[in-house]
């Protein structure tokens, strides 16, 4: 019988030579950015849209997304630490958050001190009323931490809801805070060869920080010049918010580290979990609102 021999096309293998051929597809490079960057901007373009209609609405819109948003992060949350069994007090946790950010809108700051210390009351409650555990200590340390790097922070944000200029306070914090975590990732993926912090997170750089300042010192001037508020503010926001906002990002970092997790969680393309997105966000509220007092 006649074999006829096989006819190596392209990017066939010869049985001589088992190296693929010129014309074998490459494999993709991967991207500096270290993310989707068409999925992250199209879900911050989305996000801000949202945002910014719903400032334009009635207060009490604003009050419930930020209640939705806080309650998603606290599972969220509750998923991660999870991984390290610890047990969040979820129940109360929810309640006392709803709460807190309610007692925000009607009482204003003594309403929130108050809301926490019944939120925490009721965790620990709730925690003890499950029997002893080794663990009770562990986890009521954490749900109080949850407590107050969530709904108490987020309450900042709902007492500024009733700033005679709203929703104007609101946007500056925003837009500055991003135009932080902008500034910080371009400048990293340019530019970044100094680490910051490379025992918490390696791909912060000091070139990243610089270029949070810049943006973060260009946004606060566009803000006081659209508002007319006091020049002051710009070296204000344009220094302290990078440091602070730099401070939150090295936190979640850690957090993260510690639980082995490379994003919080996976609801935003781009960006990872609710809690990627707010961590920088959390963090520099309250120095928005106390400027906020001064220059609005």
């Amino acid at each position: 019988m006649n074999h006829r021999p096989p006819i190596q096309g392209e990017g066939s293998v010869s049985l001589m030579n088992p190296e693929p051929t010129k014309n074998a597809p490459a494999k993709p490079k991967k991207s500096r950015a270290g993310r989707n960057l068409p999925a992250s901007i199209a879900v911050g373009v989305g996000l801000g849209a949202l945002v910014l209609a719903l400032l334009l609405a009635p207060p009490v819109c604003f009050l419930v997304f930020i209640m939705v948003v806080a309650v998603m992060a606290e599972f969220e949350m509750a998923r991660a630490v999870s991984r390290i069994r610890v047990k969040l007090c979820l129940p109360p946790l929810v309640v006392g958050s709803i709460g807190m950010l309610v007692c925000a809108y009607l009482l204003g700051p003594e309403g929130v001190w108050a809301a926490l210390l019944a939120t925490l009351i009721a965790c620990a409650i709730w925690r003890l009323s499950s029997g002893p555990s080794k663990f009770a200590t562990r986890d009521l340390l954490v749900t109080g931490f949850v407590a107050i790097y969530l709904p108490f922070l987020a309450s900042f944000v709902v007492i500024m809801l009733h700033n005679p200029h709203h929703p104007a306070p609101i946007i500056v914090w925003i837009v500055v805070t991003i135009c932080n975590d902008i500034g910080g990732y371009a400048a990293g993926v340019l530019k970044g060869k100094h680490p910051l912090a490379p025992a918490v997170s390696p791909a912060k750089s000091w070139e990243g920080f610089a270029g949070s300042v810049v943006m973060c010192t260009l946004a606060a001037a566009v803000a006081v010049w659209a508002t007319g508020t006091q020049v002051w503010a710009i070296a204000v926001l344009g220094i302290l918010t990078p440091m602070v906002a730099t401070c939150g990002d090295l936190g979640e970092s850690l957090i993260k580290r510690d639980l082995q997790l490379k994003d919080m969680g996976n609801l935003l393309p781009g960006h990872g979990g609710v809690m990627d997105r707010l961590d920088s966000l959390l963090i520099t509220v309250p120095l928005f609102f106390l400027v906020s007092l001064w220059i609005f």
